[in-house]
């Protein structure tokens, strides 16, 4: 089974036991929301330029308010089975998606701990976080570098009066992602720090 299987069952498992109207981080989105978000994605190619071109926003929010209003088992299945077409190409286009959506149902909830550390976890997404983190923190001011435990890192942006982010590869992923219920270290001026902090990290 691959990582994003993974993630897709464990969040929908997850989803299952909390209903279609749990928060999540994705703003003001219920876990029922989110579920049609992942549905369309995968179902509907007509609604995915409205992702990204806000004129044809209105269709894709549209169609997802649709799929939200359906029987929520009938919609966590259309979440839990995807596509005969998906399933070769899940880790390469779901690896992210899945795990980040996994983790914004697990950290709305209050008390929530990062998972256990997991070798296999840290790896495959490591080799996600640099594209990622390059494109969010593209117009910060300052210079910005991800730092894992062990030394590693990935310079997301260039630049003087550079600000270090440490922590475990996830949690600098959920960072990366515009997430900022992660576990991290800020280190450098901070006026710099504040500034990285604030920037609009959205994907």
């Amino acid at each position: 089974m691959g990582f994003a299987r993974d993630e897709r069952k464990a969040l929908v498992d997850l989803m299952t036991e909390l209903g279609p109207d749990a928060p999540t981080l994705c703003g003001t989105w219920l876990t029922k929301d989110l579920a049609a978000h992942l549905a369309i994605r995968e179902r509907r190619p007509d609604t995915a330029p409205g992702i990204v071109v806000p004129v044809l926003a209105k269709w894709t929010e549209k169609v997802q308010r649709d799929y939200a209003h359906k029987a929520w088992s009938e919609l966590l299945d259309l979440v839990r089975t995807p596509p005969f077409w998906i399933q070769p190409v899940d880790d390469l286009i779901n690896t992210a998606e899945y795990f980040v959506h996994h983790e914004d149902v697990r950290r709305a909830r209050p008390g929530w701990q990062p998972r256990p550390h997991d070798a296999r976890r840290e790896a495959t997404l490591w080799k996600v976080l640099p594209f990622t983190a390059r494109m969010t923190y593209k117009s910060s001011p300052v210079g910005v570098t991800l730092v894992r435990p062990d030394g590693e890192h990935v310079v997301a942006k260039q630049g003087a009066n550079g600000v270090v982010i440490t922590g475990e590869v996830a949690e600098l992923v959920m960072l990366a992602f515009g997430r900022d219920e992660a576990v991290v270290e800020y280190s450098g001026d901070a006026d710099a720090v504040q500034r990285v902090r604030s920037l609009n990290r959205s994907v």
